[in-house]
């Protein structure tokens, strides 16, 4: 039988997406490297997440979409699964981390401290830098890339990426 794993790049190259984009944000404790080949796109994951931040996503398969809040890994999307998609074995559910972009208003030297109000985790905080600039810092550490502050900043300057194993977990 020939491999039905979906190739994700083809299907971009296929509709017309030229630039590689970066690829979505699968639930917590997802096996993220298996994920096309187990996941059945039944949608029970995304019934079941409180937060509603689970969705559809390209090709059926559910996406995390911080637009409509944070994960707080209550796990009802890992436990509602049918299939052996999620490890909640995983001492985190992702190694996730925020970073803070050029679009951030503080850095523009504008007074905005939505991000820092909204983490849970008092990871993002703000130094004074010369000039009298209080610029955003990300504490790698306390961290748990729960999507809070993604949700809360009103120039889309904060993103996801993959952080240090050594973040604590929730």
């Amino acid at each position: 039988m020939a491999d039905e794993s979906v190739d994700l790049g083809r299907r971009g190259f296929l509709r017309g997406r030229r630039r590689a984009e970066p690829a979505p944000l699968r639930p917590p404790w997802s096996r993220t490297d298996r994920f096309t080949d187990l996941c059945t796109r039944c949608g029970a994951c995304a019934d079941s997440c409180p937060e509603g931040i689970v969705r559809r996503g390209d090709g059926g398969f559910p996406e995390i979409d911080f637009r409509q809040g944070e994960c707080s890994f209550c796990g009802a999307c890992a436990d509602s699964c049918p299939e052996p998609v999620f490890d909640r074995t995983a001492a985190r559910p992702w190694t996730l981390a925020a970073r803070i972009g050029p679009s951030c208003l503080a850095i523009k030297r504008v007074v905005c401290r939505s991000c820092r109000d909204a983490c849970p985790e008092s990871a993002i905080r703000f130094a004074l830098a010369p000039g009298g600039v209080a610029v955003p810092t990300v504490e790698d550490g306390a961290c748990t890339g729960c999507g809070a502050c993604l949700a809360a900043c009103p120039a889309d300057a904060v993103t996801l990426h993959p952080g240090p194993e050594t973040a604590h977990a929730p």
